[in-house]
């Protein structure tokens, strides 16, 4: 059940290659009948065999009921995403890639009477060198400032610490912000004292046994024997999709709960 004066939104982990995309398919129905979102987020960047995503994928999203698709430092893994980035503005890349990069860096639309703006931005610690997340998102907010939308982030980020940073930092300043890229689900989800919506990661969709969605024996191959084996996503066995639900009151905009959601399916 969800009351007439919430706004729903639900965010999905990054999607993991083939597993990942039959689990979003087969279990999105049900989700959207079970929870009732408003508004579906997902991050993509996984989506193409691991690595980066498709404009055949990017379409199957969309027309499967996805809003938003995010993305991270995979986002260019795929050449052919040069060809069709700026037709889809739906996918997004990070922020704070430097000017003139393709795409944008979030996306502003209307759902159910909300004026939403959903933004992708990236981490830089232990992660690939790229313009600042906080001047970014400084930048982004003082273009919205007196403007009544609804703003959610997702921060694509290797270090936890960097990641609860941003979460003080973005604190009563945008309404609710979440991680990917770790593919683990965390459990610190919260509601900040400024009134943010937190939680560090939001895990992934994919295959359970794997190493963050990806083959056992080839992870193992590749760092204990310190061979170049390529890594390809997991297939066999169960697979979990993992995610958040977030409620806001329509008037305010104040994030009422997060909770996270977990799903699993036979392979």
């Amino acid at each position: 059940m969800k009351a007439e004066n919430v706004f729903r939104v639900m965010a999905l982990g990054d999607i993991v290659g083939d597993a990942g995309r039959k689990l979003l398919q087969t279990k999105l129905i049900h989700l959207q009948r079970k929870y009732l979102p408003d508004l579906v987020v997902v991050n993509g960047e996984n989506a193409a065999h691991g690595f980066g995503i498709t404009k055949k994928i990017a379409e199957e999203f969309l027309n499967w009921g996805i809003d938003v698709i995010t993305s991270g430092n995979h986002i260019w893994q795929k050449k052919e995403i040069f060809d069709f980035i700026e037709e889809m503005p739906q996918l997004i890349r990070p922020l704070n890639y430097p000017p003139g990069t393709p795409g944008n860096g979030f996306y502003r639309l209307q759902k159910k009477d909300m004026d939403v703006v959903v933004v992708n931005i990236m981490g830089r610690i232990y992660m690939e060198p790229i313009d600042c997340p906080f001047r970014a998102m400084d930048e982004l907010l003082k273009q919205l400032e007196g403007e009544n939308v609804l703003v959610l982030v997702d921060f694509h980020a290797e270090a936890t610490s960097e990641k609860q940073l941003m979460g003080w930092y973005l604190d009563g300043r945008v309404h609710a912000l979440w991680g990917t890229h770790t593919h683990i689900p965390t459990a610190d989800e919260r509601i900040l004292p400024k009134k943010t919506a937190y939680i560090t990661d939001i895990g992934m969709c994919g295959a359970v046994y794997s190493v963050i969605g990806m083959n056992v024996s080839e992870s193992q191959r590749r760092v204990i024997q310190h061979l170049p084996v390529r890594f390809s996503p997991a297939t066999e066995g169960e697979l979990e999709l993992q995610g958040i639900l977030i409620d806001f009151d329509k008037k305010s905009k104040k994030p009422l709960l997060i909770q996270r959601i977990v799903e699993r399916m036979e392979g």
